[in-house]
């Protein structure tokens, strides 16, 4: 434990610091929370300049107006002040009550506190104001005197520089803050800004003031999709207007924020203005619920604007008194000696006595509808008044009011109002919002989906998840017309409804809270049992809390055959619930539903779960543990791109344990056992990464057999990544020291890499006996292959090579014999890569026997799993040799197309070979279809890079290729074209590719006799 003050080390019990005397402050972590709350920080200009020749007392006396003035502006808008900087303060909104009107109530406080200290009458003191919106880590610290609310995280340190550089009286604000509070505050953009500490520069705005939009005007101002639905509670409004010509009427809407109450509201108010009803509108602000009868001013302004038009003032028949009352609430001057007299009370009976005759008498003259919304946040004196109002016993009123379930007034009962639960839209209805902000594209509609059970069909929530999509770019078009650009992985949650979750949230017990988190820890459904094992509350407690959540429609229970289970009903308050736990509480949680897994045998078999829980709860040796196991377990249903994630897991998570040589040997074994999923999935240059990884390791462990392993790994990785020559050299090295290890498993893959590089050199010959080797090897009776390898799965790649090198080397019968037993294997273990591999081979030799049409078919079909499967390594050579075939059969246009995209999937993953292969016939159909110098450009291309890099076998094919699309249309061109066919034979003569050397050979002898096509 350290000293806050100096950072000395100090023991848990000191109440004291021993070096510089701090008093220790204690953090009280179960208060511990993130919110994501705005930060206003704000301090005296040049304040050191005004006490500096000042005494302790006087500097102290200078600065308290101004520090006054600040505190009050941050305690009127509903801010805590955490912390007092001597000059200053800084204040936070939105904790530890979560409001989802933080941003403007901050801006408000900042206008405030400028207008405040500058009525002080110094013109000396001047302050300058910061705000930012942002996530914090929010606690309480506590010391032997006091408990103090403090806020960490850069979010206020963003709110500090923007109120350095702010000018004297002046308020900046960030961008963040910007979006949640426009509309209801207005901004100049000063355009981005460098703020120390900070890499980039960042949008800042300036407050120019208050603005006089109405909450509702805000939202709607902002909205872009139509009113939907409300059929019910529509029919519920229509019957209360219908009654209300017998008798006052009140009914409430009741609902969370963002159901829809304010929507419904002004839909049916306008409705009845249309059909020739008096409107009465106004609204609580929580800006000014400090202020008595703030609300009450609004309402009696609305009825004079609506009644200015009748006969009459509905306030002239009133007595004196009750009209100095309406003037003391509407503050307009007047003077009334009994009104001066009367106490509080008596003023309070007489305002609302005027009230309810003005609203009475604006009834009378006129069915009038009057609508006050948001009561939650009606001010205290105004709410006596609207009760009364709303007991009215005046035929042809309705009064219509909204308000959250935290708000609903002590008094709705008894003046007999009906109630109406507002609740999500239907699916129907929600689908249509979407139909009209998305657009009727079907591409759309998967995300349609997703929105729909990402939201629960809260409509503000829908609105601010496509806003917040086509504000970053994922959407794109006009509200009606969108197109999806990128996937998205997660929707996320708008900052702009952050606020309204955590508030409902807000409204939970501690213990609720507690189910809430472990249910939100364990995802979107979750257990009943775990859930309960994991809180460890008592029974009744914990069934009390689940009746609650599932009352506030937090958290339901799913009864099923098997189990029963708990859902989120919305993803939304999941995240929010699971990211407003600290870091610290998190892993306190996965850690107990770890523990609980593995205490359930069900559980076992489930590593995906466990290493989920083990790495969240930063458990790195079960991380790695079950990391492994889980793709161990990919890897066996051929789901090969999720376990190299789970593989990659495997080895962050155990290299975060502490250093052995153990762990290092560990560390060597998985990477060569991840291999597999790396080549499968084609992630060619990783491949050779993990070898040349486990290579370092097992060097600085001195461990020589685990060398051998790494280099062979590297070797097989080298043969697709890098040139032949270096593949060879790198390969007989190996082989060399494999055989030296006395390690068989790895001497018989080696030799399978060493033949490969032969391959891909052009040196059919020796690839052919070194196939040979290993094959025998792998065929014997100790058979052996290095682990996560089985010997039977290294023997088919071993008669797939072998196939492949005999068809180039014109021996079909032999290519014939091993491609049925590579075929054998692959039927026997069915694995896909296998069948595969096996369909790689038999294209080819269908290829070597002229059958294009028989090649055609089986690569269609390899092609089909290998796309299904995610085994990208051979879709390159899959989709390059399936274009030759179209090629053969004349199908030239299908043929380019095909060589096409095997040439751009060869560069993706980086498989040299290919792309050039892909190149040379990509020309050959290029050719066919009518671009000579096209074709001839790419052959050139081609020849040039194969033989700079050492593929002459590839250079052999160019340049028989370029033989073939280049006409000999004057002497120095036949020229040309009889040197690249000399050049085609020669290289094939050493190499033993006879078929390719005989058709060069034919053509060279065509030429000669005196042929002037030589294709």
């Amino acid at each position: 434990m350290h000293c806050f003050a100096c950072q000395s080390a100090i023991n848990p019990d000191d109440s004291w610091c021993p070096k510089c005397g701090a008093a220790v402050r204690q953090r009280v972590d179960p208060d511990s929370e993130r919110r994501f709350v705005t930060i206003l920080r704000a301090d005296v200009v040049d304040s050191t300049g005004l006490v500096a020749e000042l005494e302790p007392e006087d500097a102290v006396s200078r600065l308290e107006p101004a520090l006054a003035a600040m505190r009050a502006s941050v305690r009127q808008f509903g801010g805590i002040v955490s912390k007092e900087l001597g000059d200053g303060l800084a204040a936070v909104f939105g904790a530890p009550i979560a409001d989802d009107n933080h941003a403007p109530l901050a801006c408000h406080a900042a206008i405030e506190l400028v207008r405040r200290v500058a009525s002080l009458g110094d013109p000396a003191l001047q302050v300058r104001v910061g705000l930012h919106s942002g996530h914090v880590v929010a606690y309480m610290v506590a010391n032997e005197f006091s408990k103090v609310y403090e806020i960490g995280g850069p979010a206020q340190h963003l709110a500090a520089r923007l109120e350095q550089i702010a000018e004297a009286n002046q308020i900046y604000v960030s961008e963040a803050c910007q979006s949640l509070a426009d509309g209801h505050v207005r901004f100049e953009h000063l355009g981005s800004k460098s703020l120390r500490g900070f890499g980039q520069p960042l949008q800042v705005y300036r407050i120019l003031g208050a603005s006089d939009l109405s909450s509702w005007r805000v939202r709607r101002a902002r909205s872009v999709s139509r009113f939907v639905d409300r059929t019910t509670e529509q029919a519920l409004l229509d019957r209360s207007a219908g009654q209300s010509r017998a008798g006052r009427q009140t009914v409430l809407l009741l609902g969370d924020a963002g159901i829809g109450k304010s929507r419904l509201a002004h839909e049916f108010a306008q409705k009845l203005k249309a059909e020739g009803w008096r409107l009465i509108d106004a609204e609580c602000s929580p800006n000014l619920q400090g202020a008595p009868f703030s609300t009450l001013k609004r309402i009696l302004s609305s009825a004079m604007d609506a009644a200015a038009r009748d006969p009459g003032n509905p306030r002239e028949d009133l007595p004196a008194l009750q009209q100095s009352a309406l003037d003391a609430v509407l503050d307009v001057p007047f003077s009334n000696p009994q009104w001066d007299e009367l106490e509080p009370p008596a003023r309070g009976r007489v305002i609302s006595e005027a009230s309810c005759a003005v609203i009475q008498n604006v009834a009378s003259r006129q069915p009038t509808i009057l609508l006050l919304e948001d009561l939650h946040w009606i001010d205290r004196a105004s709410d006596a008044v609207v009760a009364a109002v709303a007991s009215l016993g005046v035929p042809g009123l309705l009064v219509l009011l909204t308000t959250r379930p935290n708000g609903m007034p002590v008094w709705i009962a008894r003046c007999n109002a009906e109630i109406v639960a507002m609740r999500p839209l239907d699916g129907d209805s929600g689908l249509e919002m979407l139909f009209d902000m998305l657009g009727p594209s079907e591409a759309n509609a998967d995300l349609k989906s997703r929105i729909i059970s990402h939201t629960a069909n809260v409509p503000l929530f829908i609105e601010e998840v496509c806003r917040g999509l086509k504000d970053s770019g994922t959407l794109r078009g006009e509200w009606g017309d969108l197109a999806l650009v990128r996937p998205i992985d997660e929707l996320g949650i708008p900052t702009s409804i952050q606020g309204v979750i955590a508030a409902r949230l807000d409204r939970t017990s501690r213990q609720q809270r507690l189910v809430l988190q472990v249910a939100a820890a364990l995802g979107p459904r979750s257990s009943e049992a775990v859930v309960r094992n994991v809180s460890q509350l008592p029974e009744d407690i914990f069934q009390d809390c689940l009746a609650s959540l599932d009352r506030a429609e937090l958290l339901a229970r799913i009864d099923s055959d098997l189990e029963n289970s708990l859902e989120f009903k919305h993803e939304m308050v999941r995240q929010v619930t699971y990211e407003s736990m600290v870091e610290k509480a998190r892993e306190s949680i996965h850690a107990r539903v770890l523990a609980a897994f593995e205490g359930d045998q069900s559980w076992r078999d489930d590593p995906d779960s466990l290493c989920y829980h083990a790495i969240r709860a930063k458990d790195w040796a079960k991380a790695f543990a079950y990391g492994r196991s889980a793709a161990q377990k990919c890897l066996a249903r051929s789901a090969y791109a999720d376990a190299v994630d789970y593989f990659r897991t495997a080895m962050n998570s155990l290299d975060k344990t502490p250093l052995t040589r153990p762990r290092e040997t560990d560390a060597i074994d998985l990477r060569m056992e991840a291999r597999m999923a790396f080549i499968w999935s084609g992630r060619v240059a990783e491949w050779v990464d993990l070898g040349k990884e486990a290579d370092q390791r097992a060097s600085q462990i001195d461990d020589v057999g685990r060398r051998v392993a790494a280099m062979t790994v590297m070797a097989g990785g080298q043969n697709f990544y890098g040139m032949p020559a270096e593949a060879v050299i790198l390969g007989e090295e190996v082989v060399g020291l494999a055989e030296q290890s006395g390690n068989p498993g790895w001497r018989n893959l080696a030799q399978y890499n060493l033949g490969q590089a032969y391959f891909i050199a052009g040196r059919y010959r020796e690839a052919e006996q070194t196939f040979a080797r290993a094959r025998a090897n792998l065929m014997g009776a100790e058979a052996s292959a290095p682990y996560g390898t089985p010997p039977k799965y290294t023997l088919l790649l071993c008669c797939m090579m072998k196939s492949l090198t005999h068809t180039v080397m014109g021996e079909l019968d032999t290519a014939e014999q091993l491609q049925r037993q590579a075929a054998s294997i692959a039927a026997e273990t069915g694995r896909p890569y296998d069948r595969v591999a096996a369909a790689y081979s038999g294209g080819w030799l269908r290829l070597g026997q002229r059958d294009p049409a028989a090649a055609a078919a089986i690569l269609e079909d390899g092609l089909v799993l290998a796309q299904k499967h995610g085994i990208r390594l051979f879709v390159p050579v899959l989709a390059c040799h399936l274009g030759m075939a179209y090629l053969e059969q004349g199908l030239f246009d299908r043929a380019r197309r095909m060589l096409t995209e095997a040439r751009e999937e060869a560069r993706a993953v980086g498989y040299t070979s290919a792309v050039l292969r892909s190149s040379i016939y990509l020309a050959l159909a290029t050719n066919k279809l009518g671009d000579v110098e096209a074709a001839q450009n790419m052959l050139r291309e081609a020849r040039n890079t194969a033989r700079q890099q050492g593929f002459s076998g590839l250079e052999a094919e160019a340049l028989f290729g370029e033989a073939v699309v280049t006409p000999p249309s004057s002497p120095e061109v036949r020229s040309i074209v009889l040197a690249a066919l000399r050049a085609a034979i020669a290289i094939t003569s050493e190499s033993g590719a006879r078929p390719l050397r005989e058709k060069a050979e034919a053509m060279l002898n065509g030429m000669r006799a005196g042929g002037d096509q030589p294709g």
